[in-house]
This record gives C-alpha cells, structure tokens and sequence, in this order.
C-alpha cells in the first residue's frame, strides 16, 4: 500500500477502481491544519486528468503496470499496428482511441513502449524527443520578426509545428512530444 508521502511523478495507483499515472504533485502545509498532497493524475484507460487533494489517511494500491517494448509499424484509416520488438511475427492493431494526440508523432519503424494492465494494451509511451523530416516549409521573408522569428512548417507524420525561419524543407527537426515545440536542428537538407 502506498501513502500520500509515495505519490511523486510517475507513480501508477489505482484510484476509484481505475489506474492513474501521478503527473503532478503538491505538498500544502497551512498552519493549524494538517498536510495535505494536492496532485493532478492521468487515467490510463480514457485520458482524461483530474485534480484531487489526499489527506495522510488516505492509503492507495500501486497499479500493476507492465512495459513492452513495440514498434509502430503503419496506420490504415483509424487503425494502427504494431509489432512486438521480441517477436516481430506477433502483430497486432490499436484503435485510433487510445493512440490519441500521439499519433501525429508516430513515423513508420519507431520503437515505442506499450503499457498492459491486466494483460490488455492500455496506452503506448513515445520518446520525450523524436527526430522528424520537415515535409513542407513556407519560404522566411526577411524582416518577418514581429511574430518572434518563427512561422508554422509540416513534419513529414502531418503535424504543424511553429519552428525558426531559417528552417527549410528537407531539414531534420528535434521535436519535444510532450510539448510539441521544436528543439533544434539535427541536420540540414
């Protein structure tokens, strides 16, 4: 059993009969009243966040969550498949509902961690940082700074992305995914 001390980011619990990741967590000490751990958690099953305070009472089971290693191999229309990275003849297919948001990161032959609960795929886990080719980038007009310096570009998976003007089309992009922000240029086409 885990106690409001063992919440730190990261951390799997099950919370109302569901596994919740810790994104975030607080520690409030006011005075004459006891401390309290204010956290912001993900639902692994939907997705959404919640916020919800915890008293040093409060006692949580840890989620038994497993790590595969897989690779994404395609997508056809809201369907994605995936190999195993042990056994590449085991193949197998994710709904469009549970890739979410990630999928504009995802390029063909990119090794990504799944994560199972109770046997069942739940969520996949991309890398923080993820190298990706610039498919289409407007030409930067000189003295155009008055937006910061940047203007949108389209990475080779579909995602716009705000970058610098002195990036080009063919250019590989360092992107953060948590974030969706561009990190730097790795090579220059």
């Amino acid at each position: 059993m885990l106690t409001m001390n063992d919440l730190r980011k990261g951390v799997a619990i099950i919370y109302e009969d569901q596994p919740y990741e810790v994104m975030e967590t607080h520690h409030l000490r006011m005075q004459q009243r006891r401390p309290v751990m204010q956290t912001r958690m993900k639902n692994l099953l939907t997705g959404t966040a919640i916020e919800r305070n915890f008293q040093q009472a409060d006692s949580f089971k840890e989620a038994a969550i497993e790590k595969k290693k897989v690779m994404f191999l395609y997508s056809h229309r809201a369907d994605f498949v995936f190999q195993d990275s042990d056994n590449p003849k085991e193949r197998f297919t994710l709904p469009d509902s549970i890739i979410g948001d990630m999928k504009k990161w995802l390029k063909p032959n990119t090794p990504i961690e799944a994560m199972l609960f109770n046997g069942k795929i739940i969520t996949i886990s991309i890398p923080i940082k993820m190298e990706l080719a610039v498919k289409d980038a407007p030409p930067g007009v000189k003295g155009d700074t008055a937006q910061g310096g940047t203007k949108a570009v389209t990475l080779e998976t579909g995602a716009v992305i705000q970058a610098p003007l002195f990036i080009n089309q063919g250019d590989i992009l360092s992107i953060n995914t948590e974030s969706g922000l561009y990190v730097e240029r790795v090579k220059k086409a």
